[in-house]
């Protein structure tokens, strides 16, 4: 299957950018838009294979982004917990995230680095082609010792109710 491939083949591509790139932060920038590029092609592919119809609410999307698109993607189904009172906000908690599977934990001298940064770029570059634009970041990181990997996702425009 693909995801096991993509999975396989992930550490690679971070350890070779960390190569390229001295400072996290480039590194962090060039998967963030990385995983934009796959995001915006990946969309379409979901649409077809998904057959989802149009969501209603911002809490319909991130359900749909973690009942459906990081199940088919992935095979995990991250825990989605809404994080403000606007309605906008959204965490998504995996317990499991199969691109760490390989990975122990990260070097000392790499602290910074959000090893897992392609996803947040996937996100938001799948949201803005269905004119979503979104803020989506990493909250915490079991890579970085915190209890669970958690992905904020924050929409940026007011919910046309």
């Amino acid at each position: 299957q693909s995801g096991e491939l993509f999975v396989l083949t992930y550490g690679a591509l971070v350890a070779q950018l960390c190569k390229d790139y001295e400072k996290d932060e480039d590194v962090n920038t060039c998967l963030d838009r990385m995983g934009y590029g796959i995001g915006v092609r990946l969309i379409d592919d979901f649409l077809a294979r998904s057959a989802v119809k149009k969501c209603r609410s911002y809490s319909e999307t991130a359900d749909m982004i973690a009942q459906v698109a990081f199940k088919m993607y992935l095979g995990v189904t991250p825990t989605v917990s809404c994080s403000s009172a606007a309605g906008n906000e959204f965490s998504l908690i995996l317990d499991k995230n199969p691109l760490v599977d390989f990975v122990e934990e990260l070097p000392a001298e790499r602290a910074s680095l959000c090893y897992c940064n392609l996803l947040c770029g996937v996100i938001r570059g799948a949201l803005e082609m269905v004119h979503l634009p979104a803020e989506v970041t990493f909250l915490q990181d079991r890579l970085k010792g915190d209890a669970v990997t958690e992905i904020g996702i924050t929409f940026l425009r007011k919910a046309e109710d």
